[in-house]
């Protein structure tokens, strides 16, 4: 099981400054939606030339021209781009042979898809490298949580490893350990804490024990 952070809400030198603090508790690190379309492409390359050891997620949720965004989010320096899982098969095939290509991964963001299961399951076969579960911004206003989407993609997934991720803190995550995904994605749950590094190394412990 590993862990990956996620930042949303920070320009170029903010991002260098949480990641610098807890590079050596994390293993993976998002370049958020908001960021990118703040910063661009540039964002993931700073960080990625930055903290060279650190793998890069560049958090593009893809819904089209799969092919094409993958290949300047790998030129860029990515080593995880995320695609819709609302977008068409072609799109998710065409991340995935560009991917291929350059030796990167995709991730399959499963935000507003209404039957998970199922589409998970076309998704899957599709050989995508990650699902991810996603409450978002505004799912988490309304309270919702992942979990029980998260235990019916892993009752359909056969080959991708999955993700959670969404409003997960210190203090849920013992839960979210319990259901087993492979990666696990936190942002504010440890870029809004007093002591970043103290939560993010609490977090690893826990990430890997499990």
């Amino acid at each position: 099981m590993e862990l990956q952070l996620a930042l949303d809400l920070v320009d170029i030198p903010g991002a260098k400054q949480v990641v610098a603090e807890v590079a050596e508790h994390i293993d993976i690190v998002e370049i958020g939606t908001p960021v990118v379309i703040n910063e661009g492409l540039r964002a993931v390359k700073e960080i990625k030339e930055a903290f060279p050891s650190l793998r890069v997620l560049a958090d593009l949720k893809i819904m089209d021209a799969g092919g094409y965004e993958v290949m300047k989010a790998s030129e860029a320096g990515a080593d995880i781009i995320t695609v819709l899982g609302a977008s068409d098969d072609s799109t998710i095939r065409g991340a995935v042979e560009e991917a291929r290509k350059n030796n990167k991964k995709i991730m399959v963001d499963m935000i507003n898809v209404k039957d998970i299961e199922g589409r998970a399951k076309e998704i899957d076969a599709l050989g995508v490298d990650y699902i991810c579960v996603h409450s978002g911004y505004d799912h988490q206003a309304g309270g919702k949580n992942s979990l029980e989407e998260l235990t019916a993609i892993k009752r359909v997934v056969k080959h991708a490893k999955t993700a959670i991720a969404g409003g997960i803190k210190l203090n849920t995550l013992p839960e979210v350990i319990k259901a087993k995904p492979d990666l696990v994605i936190v942002g504010g749950g440890i870029t809004g804490q007093l002591d970043k590094k103290a939560t993010a190394a609490e977090m690893k412990r826990m990430v890997n024990q499990a």
